[in-house]
């Protein structure tokens, strides 16, 4: 059986924060991702969605060991990347690559877009100064964008030309796994389909597994397999695309949907604005008889498995 892609299993990540005063400080925990668990399957893209301070970006730089988690495990095609350290840790780069939101800044602005395409090249020691150079610039053509481009900087692109070069830069290596945090967010509706139909046309053609993190379901429906849905740093539901926009089971994904905008009234949904405790007590209470897998009575909230596809948290009654 192939390994996945990517692999999370029971990531968390706690963070200090100092709650005393400036004597006397103290210092408590603030939980941003909890026991996070889920499955990049070879060339497939699963959305990872949520709101604001849900723990998805967290979870996309722990996925990257650009975050260091605090327990749990990354597996990058069956091998655990956990613990490795920095010179172990290196060759596993080269297959997992981040295109992050804000493309401005995670472009160097003293850098030709050639220069800026052509550094995970050079950081990793392949090809000649000139080969190198050649490459970028192919991949700016790949992108969408002109050879000319490669001695432009970063300042006189628009920011839909910059999302682009990072994504070349991000590819050029031939990554197995790319991680994508709002790379459309900060984008206009026509210059956000471009960038997707971009990634659309590079994954199928580079059999790419992509983890795209995204607050916009509208786009998250067009582009991926799998959607996780994330509240509190906890996964909250889990299933083929499809069956999260028709059959969710959980209260806040359901609240996610009902804030999809439409353009025509008759297809608007009634809007739920419900709060935390609300969320809480909406939490589906399955008997353990009605699982696909089995699980423990408990009367606190587990994800749990009710169809082979399809995982929700709720509370599981005898």
């Amino acid at each position: 059986m192939t390994a996945p892609a990517l692999e999370l299993r029971g990531l968390s990540k706690k963070f200090p924060i100092r709650v005393g005063g400036r004597l006397l400080p103290r210092y408590a925990e603030h939980v941003a991702v909890d026991g996070v668990s889920l499955v990049v399957p070879t060339n497939r893209i699963v959305g990872l969605v949520g709101e604001s301070g849900s723990g998805k970006t967290t979870t996309g730089l722990m996925a990257m060991r650009l975050i260091e988690p605090t327990s749990g495990q990354i597996l990058i095609d069956g091998k655990d990347i956990s613990r490795l350290g920095h010179a172990e840790l290196k060759p596993f780069r080269r297959q997992m690559q981040v295109v992050f939101q804000d493309s401005y800044s995670a472009l160097d602005p003293m850098m030709t877009l050639a220069q800026i395409v052509a550094e995970p090249l050079h950081i990793h020691g392949l090809m000649t100064a000139r080969a190198q150079t050649e490459a970028a610039l192919g991949w700016l053509e790949r992108v969408g964008l002109d050879r000319s481009y490669g001695q432009r900087y970063p300042h006189e692109l628009s920011g839909g030309q910059r999302q682009r070069v990072a994504i070349a830069r991000a590819l050029i290596l031939r990554p197995s796994v790319l991680v994508a945090d709002e790379p459309t967010s900060a984008l206009d509706v026509s210059v956000k389909a471009q960038i997707i139909n971009l990634l659309q046309d590079l994954q199928e053609e580079m059999g790419l597994s992509i983890l795209f993190i995204s607050h916009d379901l509208s786009v998250v429906r067009s582009l991926t397999d799998t959607v996780v849905v994330m509240h509190r740093g906890r996964v909250v539901e889990q299933a083929p695309t499809e069956a999260i926009f028709l059959e969710s089971r959980h209260p806040y994904t359901r609240s996610l949907l009902d804030a999809i905008p439409v353009l025509h009234p008759r297809d608007r949904r009634r809007r739920t604005f419900q709060s935390a405790e609300t969320i809480a007590t909406g939490i589906p209470r399955l008997s353990a008889r009605d699982l696909a897998a089995p699980a423990m009575p408990s009367a606190t909230p587990q994800l749990v498995t009710v169809t082979p596809d399809h995982r929700v948290e709720a509370i599981v009654t005898a």
